[in-house]
């Protein structure tokens, strides 16, 4: 901050008088700091041309009585500024930075030890922040910023991959109604990891969130394994839905559990600290280890009793589609 002059418009003499801030801030500006060098007349000398800037001396310039009687133009004759604006010593910013236009402040802080969304939480309820004055926004910045686009990005891929998979399965099992109960597994993945990031007070970061794409490919393709078989099962083997999945469940059981258990031991020593760049690393095999477990466990329970609805609303489909063929014939 430094010290500075400040004219402040009297709003409603300055309307009377017919004084507009325009022609007071010009005023103003021609007898403190001179007209701009488009309006200024010139002295020719020679070849040359020399800008003849008139404004009041140094002197009257730090003389508030003195800038009190300058005459501002009006409606029929000029008035003193005193008259339509009140003229103070106050202080302001030695630099005015804007950020889209506006005007904006910028305030940094070490985290010593903080996850980025611990300390947003923590600005966000403080009471100057919860109660800041008309006009006057707050919006994070840095890392802050930062975290948020990674967010919307990881939102805009999460809902590309699930379209993706959902037209491949689709095109996989030559329908729209079995897909549907592949991509119900995948709640029970995200679960499991956003309950064990809890469990252990790990903040969700972007190792996290690879972590759960990847999660998205692993427990989608255990769903295939037992629908797949299933199908495959009461249609080569002739066996009814419920021995169909129960033999589903049974041999296909042992690659996931065997899937799962592989990866989680690979991702134990990282989860644990262990080895190099691992604290940075801990949170993705934390995720994943949680999104495994949950997903091997109730995948074998969930996705068979799931697929008994879904087949059951095919046949509903197909009966109602064949019965209005029926009647249009």
């Amino acid at each position: 901050m430094r010290p500075e002059l400040q004219i402040i418009p009297k709003i409603d003499k300055a309307a009377i008088l017919g004084v507009s801030t325009a022609t007071l801030a010009k005023t103003v500006n021609i007898a403190t700091t001179g007209d701009i060098e488009q309006n200024l007349s010139k002295f020719s000398l020679g070849a040359r041309q020399i800008p003849v800037r008139v404004l009041l001396n140094e002197d009257a310039r730090t003389d508030l009585s003195r800038l009190s009687i300058l005459q501002v133009p009006a409606f029929e004759k000029s008035v003193p500024l005193s008259s339509v604006a009140d003229i103070i010593l106050g202080s302001g910013p030695i630099q005015i930075e804007r950020t889209d236009r506006t005007r904006s402040e910028t305030v940094e802080a070490e985290l010593s030890g903080l996850t980025v969304g611990e300390a947003e939480r923590l600005v966000a309820n403080l009471p100057s922040i919860r109660r800041l004055p008309t006009g006057v926004v707050y919006k994070p910045a840095g890392d802050s910023e930062r975290m948020q686009e990674l967010f919307e990005g990881f939102k805009l891929a999460m809902g590309s991959a699930i379209v993706l998979l959902f037209v491949v399965l689709a095109l996989l099992f030559n329908g729209f109604v079995q897909p549907v109960t592949i991509l119900t597994a995948l709640p029970l993945s995200i679960g499991g990891a956003l309950g064990l990031l809890l469990r252990t007070q790990t903040s969700i970061s972007m190792p996290v969130l690879i972590g759960i794409l990847m999660l998205m490919g692993i427990a989608a393709k255990n769903s295939i394994l037992l629908v797949e078989y299933a199908i495959v099962a009461g249609r080569d083997r002739g066996l009814d839905r419920v021995h169909a999945l129960l033999d589903a469940a049974r041999k296909r059981a042992r690659p996931i559990v065997m899937t799962t258990i592989a990866m989680s031991a690979g991702m134990l020593p990282i989860a644990l600290g262990m080895g190099p760049d691992a604290e940075r690393r801990a949170p993705m095999a934390i995720a994943i280890i949680g999104g495994l477990s949950s997903s091997t466990v109730l995948s074998l329970v969930y996705v068979p009793a799931f697929f008994t609805v879904m087949d059951d609303l095919q046949h509903w489909i197909t009966k109602r589609l064949g019965r209005s063929k029926t009647q249009t014939a």
